[in-house]
């Protein structure tokens, strides 16, 4: 994931430039999530000639259309994009009490919060499979290539003999919602959907090319991870035959906004992308709280798109975050506003991060080459679903150069990567770890399961827990004493049993049996 702070905002990792907070990153002894330092995406802009965007949100999944369009007008507003299906518009609006006006003058808003601050760094299944188009056998894909023997991330989770046998299909798309992908990547090109990749920075949609191009590095690492290619260079990923779709929500900076979020998921949900990966959590709100209004329409607007795009047959994966916190008890935020001055804060469960803790998304915690749930890691009885590589440079077992994730990277950001290595072929790669990271390995099973004709997100979720290894609490908490809380100082503590616990959830994913049924 990342932050700053170490939480990249996409929940970044270990080992990025110091402005980098992404839900997969976690340095030295901090973990980092998906946002990072100042926002400068299109919000941010808007927000600073005096237009603003809103996140408008319409009881009963009404709409910005008709009377409710004159209302938008009348109260000073412009429709930026009317996402109807979910009750949910982004308008913008030079006016100071917009919000107050538009309710006054349409009863059917429920909501109508300005999103230029609100950056994201980052029930039951009810859904049908699909109606997309069928898919196509998978293929295999054994061996390995040139930097395969630094992943020791993919034999942990058996990825290596998966693949000898499913190495997935390419009808199967997954969409990697980050700071876009570089798809002039040699590992990452062979494999990258142009049809179906898109920039939502915005709001709005924007397949031109250059818009989605990854401009931080975050989403070109989390892409490589979930299906760099079988072709003899650099790495390969956990689904090599599989399709990437690049969907950009976060710009160069980690910020994701909100209404870029809800865009990447209606996007998802309408051009048949049967997987997301999402690295990062809704800023400058570390803690969602749903008793808050201008808080609930972030978490209300993306519950809505996510739970859409499952009804559509997406399966959501997301990362737990990289602050060392138990998510089922979180009692005080200290690092929100992250976009101003953070002013610490009570929090209860009625508080949430998101996207991880919307209902039916696949909630990931990072664990090192050890097998141990890694230092920074967010965990959580009822939040953690299972557990996947995301790298721990405290804990490292011998044999493993540094124990972080070895992924792609951008040639042109070689210079935010700490810890880089180049292929003989010139290829440029990063190490760096977050559960930002252990997310995409998560989305990459998935994509094998769906290659093998699972296809209902329930049904998905159920075989990737189903088939985890076990992985019980640690006999020896004390590794763990030096890394309390980041929020409110509590140890951490795993509770629970092999089956199911804490830290581990129904345990580490395991891509061979996850494709054996």
């Amino acid at each position: 994931m990342m932050r700053s702070r170490t939480f990249v905002r996409p929940l970044l990792c270990t080992g990025l430039a110091a402005g980098l907070a992404i839900a997969g990153t976690a340095p030295a002894a901090v973990a980092v999530t998906a946002a990072t330092a100042q926002a400068t995406g299109p919000s941010a802009q808007t927000a600073a000639q005096g237009t603003q965007n809103y996140l408008v949100l319409y009881k009963s999944g009404g709409t910005a259309a008709g009377k409710s369009l004159d209302a938008i007008t009348a109260a000073g507003g412009a429709l930026v994009q009317d996402y109807s299906a979910i009750g949910v518009a982004v308008v913008s609006s030079a006016a100071s009490d917009f919000s107050v006006r538009l309710r006054a003058a349409d009863p059917s808003v429920d909501a109508a919060s300005s999103t230029a601050g609100f950056g994201v760094s980052l029930g039951g299944d009810a859904a049908a499979d699909s109606a997309a188009e069928p898919v196509l056998p998978a293929a295999p894909a054994p061996g390995g290539d040139a930097l395969s023997g630094l992943q020791w991330d993919m034999n942990q989770i058996h990825a290596p003999e998966a693949r000898a046998i499913n190495g997935g299909s390419p009808s199967v798309v997954v969409g990697d919602i980050d700071t876009g992908l570089d798809y002039t990547h040699p590992d990452l090109a062979p494999n990258v959907d142009l049809s179906r990749s898109v920039s939502c920075l915005g709001g709005v949609p924007n397949q031109t090319p250059t818009a989605w191009m990854d401009d931080n590095g975050h989403g070109t690492h989390t892409a490589g991870t979930i299906a760099a290619a079988k072709n003899g260079i650099g790495i390969v990923g956990v689904a090599p035959n599989v399709k990437l779709a690049g969907i950009k929500a976060g710009n160069a900076d980690g910020f994701f906004f909100p209404e870029a979020v809800v865009c990447s998921f209606m996007w998802a949900a309408t051009h048949g992308i049967q997987v997301t990966n999402n690295s990062y959590f809704a800023d400058p709100w570390y803690f969602n709280c749903k008793n808050d209004p201008q808080q609930r329409a972030i978490w209300e607007a993306e519950r809505r798109a996510i739970r859409y795009a499952q009804q559509q047959g997406t399966t959501v994966v997301a990362a737990l975050g990289n602050f060392s916190d138990d998510l089922a008890h979180p009692t005080q935020d200290m690092q929100s506003p992250d976009n101003t001055t953070p002013v610490t804060r009570d929090v209860t469960n009625a508080c949430a991060v998101v996207p991880a803790e919307v209902p039916g998304v696949i909630g990931v915690t990072a664990n090192g080459s050890k097998g141990f749930k890694s230092f920074y890691s967010n965990y959580g009885s009822g939040v953690a679903d299972v557990m996947a590589p995301g790298g721990d440079s405290r804990n490292v077992a011998p044999g493993v150069a540094n124990g972080r994730i070895l992924s792609t990277w951008p040639t042109s950001l070689m210079s935010h990567c700490f810890r880089k290595v180049i292929d003989a072929s010139g290829a440029t790669y990063c190490n760096i770890q977050g559960t930002s990271m252990a997310s995409p390995h998560v989305a990459g099973v998935a994509a094998l399961i769906v290659s093998s004709g699972v296809t209902s997100p329930g049904a998905v979720a159920a075989r990737i827990g189903g088939t985890a290894d076990a992985v019980p609490c640690p006999a020896d908490m004390t590794p763990y004493l030096a890394f309390p809380s980041l929020e409110n100082g509590a140890p951490q503590t795993c509770t629970g049993g092999t089956g199911y616990n804490s830290f581990a959830g129904k345990g580490r994913i395991n891509a061979l049996s996850a494709i054996r049924g």
